[in-house]
């Protein structure tokens, strides 16, 4: 398997489409087939017992709410065991995201969640006890209306598979697909459709080549990521160089940015991809990309400035609090946060709505023109007046955070 250091530009034929979600009170969501790509995180904690009753269900649930306002369409929660089955069922009876459970080890985990209304389920092929333990899990699945991803990454190959990459028969990205196939024949064998596959490498390149030679070969949904990205800005730098490449080259249904930092900054990393790879399929007419693969909700982007000595305006803090909630609203709106006067209201003319600062001064301003001045007479209520200003001048526009 050789990576082409050239991206095909002929349209690549649509993947099968399948549901997940749709019954016992979740949503439904489409994944494949021209689709929406639909964006993916995991719950970051452990699931107890206390999140799923009373006020910890009504905080669990308003956190759901948040990343569900971020675009998040479907979450992932790993469940160890059959405690953890038992708590994720109880809050998938509440809770109308789809959600999937993470099943590694116990096949008979993976049966006990199904009697609830989880949407989807994802298992390693290498690690879930056999063929006739994996059929009863797809029968399961089967029966109560549930899709299942087959995920493959390294840590989950198959004994022989990983005795032959050690011995270098195989490619890393060789033996990933190959781990895939036999796990997609056997759902074959068992007439089982609803199936998302994945298959994740810590290398960009790795998992490049991987989806590519996935993709020319079977019509089963991708979802994309690289595992392992690491930290913020490393895990942001190497998930951007890979799912913008395969999205740009219509490869890819659903994806997750995975990082070590929070749900949040997955989301808004893997909405800032999609839009890019829009702006991309929006500029050219070739390279295979449909349009409607890009149908994102609409929602914010943020202009801010990266802060220099000239600053006055707090870019970095201000952005901080109020990222999320930017970006819950679910209209199209441009926003600046710049770090001066001098520049602010000009380098970011084109925004809706903008902030920025000088001395004891705060200034919202609007396609370029200064449409507010407030003083600051404490440095210490800066933040509190700014913020109650911002509020109240997004409200009057029309543009409030769920």
């Amino acid at each position: 398997m050789t990576e082409s250091s050239c991206p095909e530009k002929r349209p690549r034929p649509k993947t099968r489409q399948i549901a997940v979600g749709g019954f016992g009170g979740v949503n439904r969501i489409v994944i494949g087939g021209g689709a929406p790509v639909s964006i993916q995180t995991m719950w970051k904690e452990p699931l107890r017992s206390e999140d799923v009753c009373g006020k910890g269900l009504a905080e669990t649930l308003r956190r759901i709410k948040k990343l569900s306002a971020m675009g998040c369409g479907l979450l992932r929660f790993a469940v160890p065991d059959m405690e953890g089955a038992e708590t994720l069922g109880r809050l998938s009876a509440a809770c109308p995201m789809p959600l999937v459970a993470d099943i590694h080890f116990d096949y008979k985990t993976a049966l006990r969640v199904l009697d609830f209304p989880v949407a989807k389920i994802r298992i390693n092929p290498g690690n879930i006890g056999g063929k006739e333990r994996a059929l009863k899990v797809i029968a399961k699945a089967r029966d109560k209306g549930a899709a299942i991803r087959i995920g493959v990454n390294g840590g989950s190959l198959p004994h022989d598979l990983r005795a032959e990459l050690a011995s270098g028969e195989f490619t890393h990205e060789e033996a990933i697909v190959r781990a895939a196939e036999r796990e997609l024949a056997l759902f074959d064998e068992a007439g089982f459709e609803s199936v998302v596959v994945s298959m994740k490498a810590s290398s960009v390149n790795a998992t490049i080549a991987a989806a590519r030679a996935f993709a020319a070969r079977y019509a089963a949904p991708l979802h994309i990521g690289v595992t392992e990205a690491g930290p913020l800005i490393a895990g942001v730098v190497r998930n951007t160089a890979a799912l913008y490449l395969l999205l740009t080259e219509g490869i890819g249904d659903t994806l997750r940015v995975s990082l070590s930092d929070t749900m949040e900054r997955e989301l808004i990393a893997a909405r800032e991809i999609l839009m890019t790879a829009r702006e991309s399929a929006n500029a050219s007419a070739s390279g295979g990309v449909g349009g409607g693969r890009f149908d994102l909700a609409d929602g914010a982007r943020i202009v801010s400035c990266p802060r220099c000595g000239r600053c006055a305006f707090d870019t970095h803090a201000f952005t901080d609090r109020w990222q999320a909630r930017l970006y819950s609203i679910r209209k199209n709106i441009t926003v600046a946060v710049m770090g001066c006067p001098v520049n602010g209201p000009e380098e970011a003319r084109a925004a809706d709505i903008g902030i920025t600062g000088a001395g004891n001064k705060i200034l919202i301003f609007k396609q370029g023109q200064i449409s507010r001045r407030l003083d600051v007479p404490d440095e210490s209520r800066a933040a509190d007046i700014a913020d109650r200003a911002f509020q109240e001048e997004l409200e009057n526009c029309g543009y409030t955070p769920r």
